[in-house]
């Protein structure tokens, strides 16, 4: 552990963010109920045990909870040679004709992807195809191969019915991309629990695994409490379980993801102020954040209206703005009544380490994360060095890691 912080999160170790993971404290499987998860409140440095049904008596009376509604599609595709092999195809974004999440979705006919390909080197020329139902009718996929590079392959899919939107073509074809270390096969049960019940717009490839525990009841206490809710869209990507490879963080590229949101949003967070604001997950608060830095842009006037805005991954630790995080937000809604936008569509790299200045959450929902990672990055940022006792606390009480296991309430 290091004796103090660099001044600069580039030159953080990732290896001084790490801790003992046993195998058999990962949740393999979601419990039962969802709600029925155990709930670790740490509230300025002070931990208790509960369960995530008493989450809305914890939280403050006056607090808005910020969601991220995004939904998983099923982005996993076995695909097989005209020999019999098998293919996986693991879509991760749209290239052409969109690269937008929204639009891409609802292409109908053809449409190129940047995609993970398993079974790679067996496919040496020619189409891979997968024969499906959709909307209770037979229907073909084919996949060809168009070039490879860094890893990814771009992968030009056809299918018939045409008439089929690539939505429809997934629903019926893919399978739900479970996180590598559960190391099985989706499940009917997957199908259900490996998205929030408040899941509405698609195009994540992983879960926003905090909203799991989230049942319709938690969500009808919350409100009987009078506790608010907004939603953003953050579309989580594969390159959420990239490792930190590097020895020193400014080694490492972070990943990029889509972040959408409603100008109605940005006023209730607005009009929000100064009460807590509470994120549920990374994805909501990194979303949050980068909102922050995009009203840095727009009050700076490097917004336009014929570029999606983007959120660099070290654009916090430049020297620059201080803008208040009033003004900042004001700043991003005055640009989107400017173009006339109801919702602001952008990318952001934000990464959040030790040594990064909260502007707009107070609090964090949040699973357990994987050792030398940048969640746990996050979650350091957010508690201070009191994260190491957050997790010894519940590596030694029990409670269930990652993705389908337990949760924590960080109040610091």
């Amino acid at each position: 552990m290091p004796t103090s912080l660099p001044a600069d999160p580039r030159q953080l170790s990732i290896h001084d963010y790490t801790y003992q993971l046993p195998p058999e404290r990962i949740a393999p499987e979601p419990l039962p109920q969802r709600d029925q998860s155990r709930l670790l409140v740490y509230r300025q440095g002070v931990i208790q045990d509960q369960t995530f049904q008493g989450l809305p008596a914890e939280l403050p009376t006056d607090a808005l909870l910020v969601f991220n509604d995004t939904k998983v599609v099923r982005a996993r595709l076995f695909c097989h040679k005209p020999t019999g092999g098998l293919i996986e195809l693991f879509c991760l974004e749209p290239v052409a004709p969109h690269r937008a999440i929204e639009p891409a979705m609802q292409q109908t006919g053809e449409c190129v992807w940047k995609c993970l390909v398993g079974n790679g080197k067996r496919w040496k020329s020619g189409p891979v195809t997968l024969e499906f139902t959709a909307q209770g009718h037979a229907a073909t996929l084919t996949a060809e191969r168009q070039e490879t590079a860094d890893g990814y392959s771009l992968i030009r899919f056809r299918w018939e019915p045409a008439a089929l939107p690539f939505a429809e073509v997934l629903r019926g074809a893919g399978h739900l991309p479970l996180p590598p270390y559960l190391n099985r096969e989706d499940t009917d049960v997957d199908a259900i629990r490996y998205q929030t019940v408040y899941a509405a717009q698609e195009g994540a490839v992983a879960a926003p695994t905090a909203g799991l525990h989230f049942s319709n009841q938690v969500l009808a206490d919350l409100a009987q409490r009078g506790i608010q809710s907004v939603r953003v869209t953050l579309h989580v990507g594969a390159g959420t379980f990239q490792p930190v490879k590097a020895d020193r963080m400014d080694g490492h590229a972070m990943h990029g993801e889509p972040i959408s949101i409603s100008a109605a949003v940005l006023r209730q967070l607005l009009a929000h102020a100064p009460r807590p604001i509470v994120a549920v997950g990374t994805t909501s608060l990194r979303s949050l954040e980068s909102l922050y830095w995009l009203g840095v842009q727009a009050a700076q006037g490097q917004l336009t209206g014929d570029i999606v805005p983007h959120v660099g991954q070290w654009q916090p630790y430049e020297p620059g703005s201080k803008l208040a995080t009033a003004a900042s937000l004001q700043a991003l809604l005055d640009f989107m009544l400017e173009q006339q936008l109801d919702t602001l569509h952008a990318t952001t790299q934000l990464l959040i380490a030790p040594g990064y200045r909260f502007r707009v959450i107070q609090g964090l929902i949040t699973n357990f994360h994987q050792p030398e990672s940048t969640l746990l990055l996050l979650v350091a940022a957010l508690v201070g060095p009191g994260w190491r006792q957050v997790y010894e606390h519940a590596l030694a009480n029990g409670y269930r890691f990652l993705s389908y296991g337990d949760s924590s309430l960080l109040l610091p």
